[in-house]
């Protein structure tokens, strides 16, 4: 195996390496130089467009067609974009790799998977008009320079708001620009650097500052992955590195080129790539260089932690060697680390100077095998992989106390990116990128190179959730297979009925998307929760079948729902008719619309034909009325709906109902003539307050009127009369002969009202009681006498020794003696 060093080159005091990915990664025909070429962050896709701005070689129809391709890093073709839409001004990546398009006149098109799907906007603020120029993007958002040389910025994909920027000087031209992401800059807000003239703008939301610099115009402008640093390439060759507040100038570079480079990018935060057509200068700290030549075409494209050198022959990731691998494979190094894995080297060997090698280190063992277990992590051959980790393992087993958990982290983060590396799968991640990225985000690019059986198991392996892995699968297969709807609901429902959690809502909704309603209603019988099944039927206007499956949920705020959404679209007969076979759903409408809506509530009694409770609702609605003439008007309502029943209490309902309009006529009438008002009241209150009022004979007419029982009548007239202390009328009522009621309600209601001799005049006519009786009502009135000879009358001697005996009167007491000795003597 060759030396791990072997692509190492010191610039300054610092290493840097050049790691070959892939070999053979385009076809020769394809002519690099022709292309624009955009690179996702984290070893993401490659999306290649042809530059529209040169020429290039006839090749068909097919070929010359416009498109845009994307690839893996090793050059696996991915899917093909079909582009109509115009000239493409931008082309970048967002962090999780979204596909970004603008075009001239400032559409935008974001490409949320690798296949096609997309969604669009506009950037407006005069872009339609004066055309985009250029874009800068960033992994968030990005920023259009229009031809007008104003500036519009987009912070977000997900609800992107164009905004425009500050106005920078409209006499100068633009020579290069580049833009500073929000997350480094103190107003947590994009900054463009626009180099103009000999000196450099900072545009941001509320100004354009001029940074006073003296040796423009500076034909590129390029800002280091951390926001810290700014590469600036000026006309005569030159590069300046400064810090991006333009305090200070760290290194300069004279590159002695005559022609100008095609690009300036940042490799990491340490160093910067200058690109022509097929050479490459890399600046390293205090003005060192490396320089690198290539037989063809080379772009290269920046990431986190380095850049990426593509060749239609090659694709290799450039980097400073992490400090890590430098300690242990540095020539020379008497690193603890490096001495280690010396040590396992002798091991493997069989060597004695295995364990004097392990004796030189053993104060710092633990931190020889940490070093060992990161730089595993940092290498690409997984023969050193294993190497550094055999060694970490040979160290372990010295130490008495060791936590492995990163031993055993590492080796599950290297089984995965190994996976991921390969050649079929494009994506070279560096140790770095990977903890950036994190394993989830990781699965998810997977995911959406439909490389499902990779991202189940790396799932699988690292314990993370396989759900939407399934999902995003059976979505694709419902949208792209060619098979009749049955056999792929029997296919999708047969791989997923053992799964959890699964929501086939997502599901049915890309089969409906794609035009596949039927196979999307048969696919929502199988989700279990019907809040996620009703709002995509209702979408797919499978009404009825939505309310259905709300009803069975039970959820109430779901079936209203449901039911609302119903009202607002269908016409009232038809909504009728939907609820005339769902009891429950019926029943909740009438349990709202009593509250909230009478007249839908009476048209639900019409339709449903129910004239009683469409009678009583106009019933209620009429006692609410202020004016007397809608009032009756609503009871006339309430008559003529009962009709036509055929319910056999209907007629007494009516009966009601009429009567209820007469007397509203006849307290109107009253109302007119008398104090206080009499509207509202029922019959028997308009009774009672008449005769309390003095309106005795107003009373009786009403009485006749509405055939009020006399029993009834002289209930009504004996409280009204005792209420109004009506004495003298009550004592003329008791010279009748004869009362509907008897004459002992005349007695109880009036010693009631604390009138006991008016009372007692009351007891002589209760001829229905006994003489007791008669005798205790009379006590009660403090009529002792009187009680006494009730008892004398019927003879009671008993009786009348126990109220001799009770009563404290003397008068009494004789007038008692008297009559029983008149009881004696007669025996």
């Amino acid at each position: 195996m060759s030396n791990p060093t072997h692509d190492w080159d010191k610039v300054s005091d610092r290493f840097y390496r050049k790691v070959k990915l892939y070999d053979a990664v385009f076809d020769q025909d394809l002519e690099l130089e022709n292309y624009i070429i955009a690179s996702a962050p984290y070893s993401g896709a490659l999306a290649l467009h042809r530059d529209e701005s040169k020429l290039h070689s006839y090749r068909g129809t097919q070929a010359a067609r416009a498109g845009i391709d994307i690839y893996s890093c090793s050059g696996r073709l991915i899917s093909r974009l079909n582009w109509d839409k115009g000239t493409i001004k931008g082309l970048g990546w967002s962090e999780d790799e979204k596909l970004l398009v603008v075009t001239d006149d400032g559409t935008v098109r974001c490409y949320y998977d690798l296949f096609g799907d997309f969604t669009q906007f506009s950037l407006g603020h005069g872009a339609e008009e004066f055309g985009v120029k250029s874009c800068r993007f960033w992994g968030s958002g990005f920023v259009a320079l229009l031809a007008n040389k104003h500036l519009v910025a987009v912070s977000s994909y997900t609800e992107p708001r164009p905004r425009l920027l500050a106005n920078p000087p409209e006499d100068e031209t633009i020579h290069s620009w580049s833009v500073i992401a929000p997350a480094y800059t103190l107003s947590r807000s994009v900054e463009v650097l626009l180099a103009i003239g000999q000196t450099i703008y900072v545009v941001d939301n509320s100004e354009a500052e001029d940074r006073v610099l003296q040796n423009g115009p500076f034909k590129h402008v390029s800002v280091s992955p951390n926001g810290r640093y700014v590469a600036l390439y000026t006309e005569d060759s030159k590069v300046w590195v400064i810090s991006s507040d333009f305090q200070n100038k760290l290194s300069e570079y004279d590159s002695k080129a005559k022609t100008m480079p095609k690009d300036v990018q940042w490799c990491g935060n340490n160093s910067v790539v200058l690109a022509w057509e097929d050479e490459v200068h890399m600046l390293g700290p205090n003005g060192a260089a490396l320089k690198y030549f290539y037989d063809g075409w080379v772009h290269i494209l920046p990431d986190v932690d380095g850049v990426r050198l593509i060749t239609n022959d090659v694709c290799e990731f450039l980097q400073k060697v992490p400090e890590d691998s430098e300690e242990i494979f540095k020539p020379g190094s008497t690193a603890p680390a490096s001495v280690l894995l010396d040590a396992a080297d002798h091991l493997d060997k069989k060597s004695p100077k295995a364990d004097d090698n392990i004796q030189l280190i053993k104060s710092n063992l633990d931190e020889a095998i940490d070093a060992c277990i990161r730089a595993a992590g940092q290498e690409y051959s997984s023969h050193w992989q294993k190497q550094l980790l055999k060694a970490a393992s040979f160290g372990k087993s010295v130490l008495d106390l060791y936590n492995s958990d990163d031993f055993v982290n590492m080796c599950e983060t290297l089984r995965v990116l190994n996976a991921v590396r390969d050649y079929q799968i494009g994506l070279p991640l560096s140790y770095d990128q990977y903890l950036r990225l994190t394993p989830a985000r990781l699965v998810q690019r997977l995911v959406n190179r439909h490389e499902y059986l990779l991202a189940i198991r790396i799932s699988e392996y690292l314990h993370l959730s396989t759900d939407q892995i399934y999902v995003h699968w059976a979505s694709q297969k419902v949208r792209q297979s060619t098979a009749n709807e049955d056999a792929i609901c029997e296919t999708v429902t047969t791989k997923l009925k053992n799964m959890r959690g699964i929501s086939y809502e997502a599901i049915a909704r890309s089969a409906y998307d794609e035009g596949r309603g039927n196979l999307a209603t048969k696919l929502l019988d199988y989700e279990p929760r019907a809040g996620k099944q009703v709002p995509l039927l209702m979408s797919m206007e499978e009404d009825g079948i939505a309310l259905d499956k709300a009803i069975e949920s039970g959820d109430t705020d779901l079936i209203f729902y449901v039911l609302l959404h119903l009202k607002s679209k269908l016409p009232l007969a038809s909504f009728f008719r939907t609820l005339s076979s769902r009891p429950l759903a019926s029943a909740l409408v009438e349990s709202s619309a009593a509250s909230n809506d009478s007249a839908l509530l009476k048209d639900l009694f019409y339709q449903d034909d129910r004239p009683l409770d469409s009678s009583n609702l106009l019933f209620k609605e009429a006692l609410e009325q202020v004016s007397v003439a809608q009032a009756i008007d609503k009871l006339r309502a309430a008559a003529k709906a009962l009709s036509d029943s055929k319910d056999p209490t209907a007629t007494q309902h009516q009966k009601s109902v009429t009567e209820a309009q007469h007397l509203l006529k006849a307290q109107d009438a009253l109302a007119r003539d008398l104090e206080p008002s009499y509207l509202g009241l029922s019959l028997h209150e308009t009774l009672h307050t008449l005769i309390r009022n003095g309106y005795g004979k107003r009373a009786s007419k009403l009485q006749s009127e509405f055939h009020v029982p006399d029993k009834i009548y002289a209930w009504l007239r004996l409280r009204a009369l005792v209420a109004a202390r009506n004495w003298g009328e009550l004592e003329e009522l008791s010279k009748s002969r004869k009362s509907p009621i008897n004459w002992e309600p005349y007695y109880n209601e009036i010693l009631a009202a604390g009138r006991t001799q008016l009372a007692g005049v009351f007891v002589a006519k209760c001829t229905g009681q006994t003489p007791q009786d008669r005798s205790e009502m009379y006590v009660k009135c403090g009529m002792t006498t009187e009680a006494g000879k009730e008892l004398a009358k019927a003879k009671d001697i008993s009786g009348l020794e126990l109220l001799r005996s009770k009563t404290s009167d003397r008068s009494a007491q004789m007038d008692i003696e008297r009559l029983i000795g008149q009881l004696r003597g007669k025996r």
